[in-house]
């Protein structure tokens, strides 16, 4: 038996076989020029035609996806058109270069610079090289490259996944995904847990592995094994029989005493905000605005924006959604409100400082959540993105309440944010912790990229003392300030009990977290959640961290989580 560990990114427990991404498309020879008798022009217009299929066909699988998943395939396709991809290959053309080894040559320069970027820009890496097969496959004539074909499911392996892929698999199918590369915060691991399959990434190694290799991969623990046993095999089946009794929850989300504890749903429009109610979400905790502004060149308008946000309040009469005010720059850059030239575009001006470079953009929207909300029977919140002073928190606060908003609230996911928590409370009315950006930020460690994975981690203690002291901030406040959190720490079970002992008030989680969530919280008092959050924060490491909270869950195990 050969033993591959890496960072378990969705729980479950399957037994399968391997198959392995196909590998890419080869390289155009070094030096390869036109055809004879092909002009710069033609071939720069062979080359624009084929870089706009693929964002057609992207554009076209994306209108059929939802979530997160429509999300990738809307940010490939912008990609597949981005203007410095294609400047710097027609560029090679007129220079005497093949289309093909130009839009090659051309990618890895914008691939380069954006690793350099480091943050977010770095994982934008991987769309463009995603993009450059495509694009390369189309001046060939070929299929792109892409999941491979199968009679029976099967374990996906791959070195990473390109985001296009990962947003379009078959859970029918693709039973399970592992990666030798990738992070905790990938586009793999974020498919994974909105699909519900276990995924287990940075496991060096294991795209070695031949097709057809019998192996057992453990989501929770983060392990794939070869040669499964009568152990494995029962601990699967015993996933596969729990799985169908986690598959709803009716609410409401309480702990074994009855301390209630509301779990919403971040969703990403009106589709997600459909699904999510079906499944008994309790409310949205993270209503994520950019989807009304991506693949545009301007900024939708105010009439534009409402139609989007009525569908989302319409799916939740009577209860809490939360909306984030637009989360622009790093990773999702805007043509008319960002600045792609930034060094180092994770530290800056993203989220609520985008007000700072473009005025007026924040107060339309706004407009439209208070347009929307008054339509609506929905409990609207707004929450602005990356506050990281008191006076941003009530610059923000007053914006709301000049657009008729009266619950402003603000996201912690600046260190700043977390250890200041009572001054900037006072400015607002809630706040929701943003685990994904405060792991990254207070440990200075790029949430995409694998070798940092075991640093971008969650169960950081460092990470839960910033959670502590937001709470406390919360409570020092004397009107008991509420605390959600929205990052993705919520959907682990045995976190959203520490979670909840360190005083948090609600958890936002994709719908497929659900019920594993809520059974795990039914099991524990809320005493008991905070002995557990005890032992986690007095922990040195994550592994240990998660190791002293999950010895106090044994229904964990028993449920495969």
């Amino acid at each position: 038996m050969q033993n591959f560990p890496g960072v378990g990114v969705s729980p479950g427990r399957i037994v399968g076989p391997v198959r392995q991404m196909p590998r890419p498309l080869s390289e155009p020879p070094a030096g390869e020029k036109r055809a004879p008798g092909t002009t710069a022009d033609g071939a720069a217009a062979t080359l624009q035609a084929a870089a706009k299929a693929v964002q057609a066909e992207l554009r076209g699988r994306a209108a059929g996806a939802a979530g997160d998943a429509k999300a990738v395939l809307e940010a490939t396709a912008l990609m597949a058109a981005d203007p410095m991809l294609l400047k710097a290959a027609v560029k090679l053309i007129n220079a005497g270069t093949s289309a093909e080894r130009a839009v090659w040559e051309a990618a890895d320069g914008v691939a380069a610079m954006l690793a350099g970027l480091g943050g977010y820009m770095a994982e934008r890496a991987t769309d463009v090289l995603d993009v450059r097969a495509r694009i390369i496959a189309a001046l060939r004539g070929v299929p792109a490259p892409g999941i491979p074909a199968s009679d029976g499911p099967f374990i996906l392996v791959a070195e990473d996944l390109a985001p296009a892929d990962t947003a379009t698999l078959d859970p029918a199918v693709v039973v399970a995904l592992v990666t030798a590369g990738g992070g905790p915060q990938s586009h793999t691991a974020i498919i994974a847990r909105s699909l519900g399959l276990p995924a287990v990434v940075a496991a060096a190694g294991v795209d070695t592995l031949p097709d057809g290799t019998e192996v057992y991969v453990d989501g929770a623990a983060g392990t794939i094994s070869t040669g499964p046993g009568d152990r494995e095999r029962a601990a699967a089946a015993a996933w596969a029989a729990n799985a169908s009794t986690l598959a709803a929850f009716t609410g409401p989300g309480t702990t074994a005493d009855g301390h209630l504890v509301p779990l919403l749903a971040n969703v990403g429009g009106a589709r997600d905000a459909v699904k999510a109610a079906a499944a008994g979400a309790e409310g949205v905790g993270l209503l994520r605005t950019e989807f009304c502004f991506l693949e545009r060149d301007t900024e939708p308008s105010i009439v534009e924006q409402v139609e989007a946000y009525q569908g989302v309040f319409d799916a939740f009469p009577g209860k809490k959604v939360v909306v984030r005010t637009l989360d622009a720059g790093a990773d999702k850059p805007l043509p008319f409100l960002t600045d792609a030239s930034e060094p180092n575009p994770a530290l800056g001006v993203r989220g609520y400082r985008t007000d700072l470079s473009s005025p007026g953009v924040l107060e339309r929207q706004l407009a439209a959540i208070a347009r929307a909300a008054g339509q609506s029977t929905a409990d609207v919140r707004v929450m602005a993105p990356m506050i990281s002073t008191p006076a941003e928190a009530a610059g923000f606060a007053s914006l709301c309440a000049a657009a008729g908003l009266h619950t402003p609230g603000v996201m912690v996911e600046v260190p700043s944010a977390a250890l200041t928590a009572e001054s900037i409370l006072r400015e607002v009315e809630f706040a929701s912790l943003g685990t994904n950006d405060l792991t990254q930020y207070t440990m200075a460690a790029d949430r995409q990229l694998g070798p940092l994975a075991a640093l971008n981690n969650p169960w950081q203690p460092a990470v839960l003392q910033l959670v502590r002291l937001t709470v406390a901030g919360a409570a020092a406040e004397g009107n008991g300030t509420p605390v959600g959190v929205c990052g993705e720490a919520a959907a682990d079970p045995a976190l959203a009990v520490v979670l909840v002992g360190l005083g948090v008030s609600t958890l936002s989680m994709t719908a497929r977290s659900l019920a594993a969530v809520a059974a795990v919280l039914a099991t524990v008092t809320l005493k008991e959640a905070q002995e557990i959050a005890t032992l986690a924060l007095r922990a040195t490491s994550p592994g240990e961290a998660r190791d002293r909270a999950r010895g106090k869950l044994p229904i964990l195990d028993e449920l495969g989580l």
